[in-house]
């Protein structure tokens, strides 16, 4: 044991802070996007690991693209233009998933499992085979793993995210945005009130797939390649930040929680969640056991509010029911 501790550098754990800072704001993207159709919608759409791995595809082969034009400005500007394409290419992901719900009347689980699949199959087009890297010394790459620019990369994300949480707050706000909250809340009301639901899940699922697909963009350029499994598991993984950044922004804030917050909180799960995870690998953890456990926190957050609100239930009805007793009793007095 003495042993294994001796073994651990704290050194090596400070020098992944900035890394896991700017990995976890990326994933924060593409958790912002999850809690559109979790949190907003209250649809499981599973697209989104097959959505990853396009964004991802889409932006190395934009970035190649245009190193290879003759064109100076297109050479210049390929990573931020494969960002906004790799975003569309997401949108129609969602698209899709959205048809095959309204149109089709397939379930939700199953339109985003359908879509999965075959994006898989659409990766490998794109690409032209299962992986492609893309060299630092040719292309000039405003997100990166090099540590030598890793708070350039900070800073060049939380611009972006920034932005993307001020857009959303503005959007939700909105009478459209409005329209896909009370979807989410209660369908049915929603009809009833003369709101196209099927329109506004489909909107909801082409945002949402739309960052999910960017934040893949921008995890291929940090990571400096992209690959068809990239996004397995993703979904867990955005779970995951959304339910630790709302569970920590409740416990720190609260009531005083707003909207903007809590789209602010999402992020910050999202950099939590690699920070522990950079913990852990660096605790000597397997890092195959990785999925395993974030299935099981995720688990775990998901039944706590449940068993809190059954417990405060059960209480209820005891006192009900002792309430009751005690009347009964003082009238056979």
């Amino acid at each position: 044991m003495l042993a294994y501790f001796a073994s651990l550098d704290p050194g090596a754990l400070f020098v992944t802070f900035p890394g896991g800072i700017a990995q976890g704001m990326i994933w924060g993207v593409m958790a912002l996007g999850v809690f559109l159709t979790f949190k907003m919608l209250n649809f499981a759409d599973l697209t989104v690991d097959g959505s990853f791995a396009t964004g991802g595809a889409v932006a190395v082969m934009v970035i190649f693209a245009c190193q290879n034009s003759k064109s100076g400005f297109l050479q210049a500007v390929g990573p931020e233009l494969g960002l906004v394409l790799a975003f569309f290419a997401g949108v129609l992901c969602g698209l899709v998933t959205g048809f095959l719900h309204t149109l089709l009347g397939i379930p939700d689980i199953l339109a985003g499992i359908l879509t999965q699949i075959s994006l898989y199959s659409i990766n490998l087009h794109i690409m032209g085979k299962a992986n492609q890297a893309i060299n630092p010394n040719e292309v000039k790459l405003r997100i990166t793993s090099n540590i030598q620019h890793i708070y350039w990369t900070i800073l060049f994300v939380v611009i972006i995210d920034a932005v993307i949480v001020c857009l959303l707050y503005w959007y939700l706000g909105t009478e459209q945005g409005s329209a896909i909250r009370a979807t989410g809340i209660n369908p049915n009301m929603s009809r009833a009130q003369g709101i196209n639901t099927g329109n506004m899940k489909v909107i909801t699922l082409a945002l949402s797939n739309g960052m999910v697909a960017m934040a893949g963009g921008m995890i291929c350029q940090f990571q400096g390649f992209a690959d068809v499994n990239m996004g397995r598991g993703a979904i867990v993984v955005g779970l995951a930040a959304v339910i630790i950044g709302e569970v920590l922004g409740l416990a720190i804030l609260g009531k005083h929680m707003n909207f903007m917050l809590r789209l602010t909180f999402v992020v910050i799960g999202g950099i939590l969640y690699y920070l522990v995870y950079n913990f852990v690998i660096w605790l000597k953890f397997p890092a195959n056991d990785m999925k395993l456990l974030t299935a099981i926190v995720v688990a775990i957050f998901l039944a706590v509010p449940y068993l809190q609100d059954k417990r405060k239930s059960s209480f209820r009805s005891l006192a009900k029911k002792n309430k009751t007793a005690n009347r009964e009793g003082g009238k056979a007095c």
